[in-house]
């Protein structure tokens, strides 16, 4: 099993959408990196769903229920993916984006890394780590 994140702003599609809708097809991401790792998830791997722009921080736990398919809001014939997630769990406190800097074991989180990129990989030790700072 693999671990990811997705990246969201909450007034264009939030948490609690979602969780409302139970999932969604992850379309409209339009970055070649971000596009491979759609391609990479497979169904059971988890993912941080994180509010980005206006809240920045992991606010709950989505799950890869169908691998990457061709993008229906893409054009025809285009490389552009998405993948189906479906919602598992709100984090109890949500990770603020600070929170996640301050903390040592993740210093190397792809998201600091890499802020722009919508779809990142996030290594076991990581996901856990958010983990237990969203549970306190």
């Amino acid at each position: 099993m693999k671990h990811w994140l997705v990246k969201s702003e909450p007034e264009a599609y939030s948490w609690a959408t979602f969780v409302r809708e139970d999932g969604t097809v992850w379309t409209g991401v339009r970055n070649y990196q971000a596009r491979n790792n759609l391609n990479l998830m497979q169904p059971g791997d988890l993912v941080l769903f994180y509010h980005s722009v206006s809240e920045k921080a992991v606010v709950g736990v989505a799950e890869v229920a169908a691998p990457a398919a061709p993008d229906a809001t893409a054009e025809a014939g285009s490389p552009w993916v998405a993948v189906a997630l479906r919602p598992v769990q709100p984090l109890p406190q949500p990770v603020s984006l600070a929170r996640l800097k301050a903390d040592a074991r993740l210093r190397e989180l792809a998201l600091l890394r890499q802020s722009r990129l919508s779809v990142l990989h996030v290594r076991p030790e990581e996901f856990d780590a958010v983990l237990a700072l969203g549970a306190k």
